[in-house]
């Protein structure tokens, strides 16, 4: 019998050749557009990729085809990104969970949820931590 190959999943969130730049110079307030850019040179320096600006609100570096462990499907996705949002930077990692675990200890002041790291401002993490985790998230995806 032939293996059944699992289905792409179509997401909503997908690249577009939109400007990064151009993107997170309309970001308010000022501080939190100040931390984009510190983000944006973070991630393009440990990852030695070019942004990507998905679907107009992410900023993403690499793809990678991912499989959720949950329901086999499997959907492009970046291997880290963060995105400013109105109430937080949400960080992107692929998987959050053990790879993570000892450096949220010493973050800072954060929330997690599924892949995503919530910080209100970097002033209130560890930068050097959030370094190491950025670089760990690119090892092995």
């Amino acid at each position: 019998m032939a293996e059944k190959k699992p289905k792409l999943a179509d997401n909503k969130t997908k690249p577009t050749n939109n400007s990064v730049e151009d993107f997170l110079n309309t970001i308010a307030p000022e501080q939190k557009r100040k931390d984009s850019f510190v983000l944006l040179e973070m991630m393009k320096k440990a990852s030695g990729e070019e942004p990507i600006l998905w679907s107009n609100s992410i900023v993403g570096f690499g793809i990678k085809r991912y499989k959720s462990p949950t329901t086999g499907r499997e959907a492009d996705w970046m291997r880290i990104g963060f995105a400013p949002r109105k109430s937080n930077l949400s960080l992107y990692f692929i998987n959050i969970g053990d790879t993570h675990t000892a450096a949220l200890e010493k973050l800072g002041k954060y929330k997690a949820g599924m892949g995503c790291v919530y910080i209100n401002k970097l002033a209130d993490i560890d930068l050097k931590v959030l370094e190491g985790m950025i670089a760990n998230g690119l090892i092995g995806n």
